[in-house]
């Protein structure tokens, strides 16, 4: 299968994730899904710091990092889908966006940074 027809795919499914989150309450749908995912944002220099999501949603994701970040900041990432959700390779999709919110993780000594997603891509094989 093509990048251009894997992308066709993931955007469809992307927007009946948002079609189907319409008819809930909530405004998106979460998975609970443990991703690798690469994080910058402006107050760390935008370094990238390595980062696992707790959930995904069509329209945001919830990591944890080690420090916290401001509540407002915008923010850049890397998520890497798995076979496992693409049905084909793993796809890495690059997403600009702002934090919402960010929690004490909890027992595992890292803050859950809640972020809605403005934009993404997806990005070519490398």
């Amino acid at each position: 299968m093509t990048v251009r027809a894997r992308q066709a795919m993931l955007t469809t499914s992307l927007g009946g994730l948002m079609a189907e989150a319409q008819q809930e309450k909530r405004a998106t749908r979460r998975f609970g899904l443990r991703l690798p995912v690469s994080v910058s944002y402006p107050e760390n220099g935008n370094q990238e710091v390595s980062a696992e999501t707790r959930d995904v949603s069509a329209r945001g994701i919830c990591f944890f990092v080690d420090a916290p970040i401001a509540s407002g900041a915008p923010i850049e990432f890397t998520l890497t889908l798995p076979p496992e959700i693409t049905l084909t390779e793993s796809i890495r999709v690059r997403c600009k966006g702002k934090v919402v919110r960010v929690d004490d993780g909890g027992s595992n000594a890292k803050m859950a940074v809640a972020a809605v997603i403005d934009e993404y891509e997806f990005l070519s094989e490398s």
